[in-house]
């Protein structure tokens, strides 16, 4: 479901080789399952901050890694909710780049959407 609905495009499950380490050599060129693409995206007025870093303006966001998301207790760039569910909703709004993946979601029969919050706590 969530490669379905197209979270994976942003958040893309395993990036494919780390730098070379010299310190710990097994890690080096390793897959990472990050589920970010590192990129930074424009997330639209629902989550503008106003805040410009960079080249980045308040609207643009780096994709969050959703590694290890299922320990967190605060979501979204600004910790705003504690709910996963809507900080999933919280990416759609006018010129945001998730806005079809969020409706793909909330088209989801209730139990497939549960599934995707219950494998988003599983990492």
């Amino acid at each position: 479901m969530f490669k379905s609905v197209g979270c994976s495009v942003c958040h893309t499950p395993t990036i494919n080789s780390t730098q070379p380490s010299g310190v710990t050599p097994s890690l080096g060129g390793a897959a990472v399952s990050a589920f970010s693409d590192f990129e930074v995206h424009h997330m639209g007025t629902g989550l503008n901050d106003n805040v410009s870093q960079g080249t980045a303006g308040g609207d643009q966001f780096r994709t969050a890694p959703l590694w290890g998301v299922g320990q967190r207790i605060f979501f979204l760039h600004d910790g705003r909710t504690n709910n996963l569910l809507t900080a999933i909703r919280a990416h759609a709004s006018s010129g945001s780049e998730a806005s079809t993946v969020v409706s793909n979601f909330n088209s989801l029969p209730a139990a497939s959407q549960q599934d995707v919050l219950n494998f988003l706590r599983s990492l």
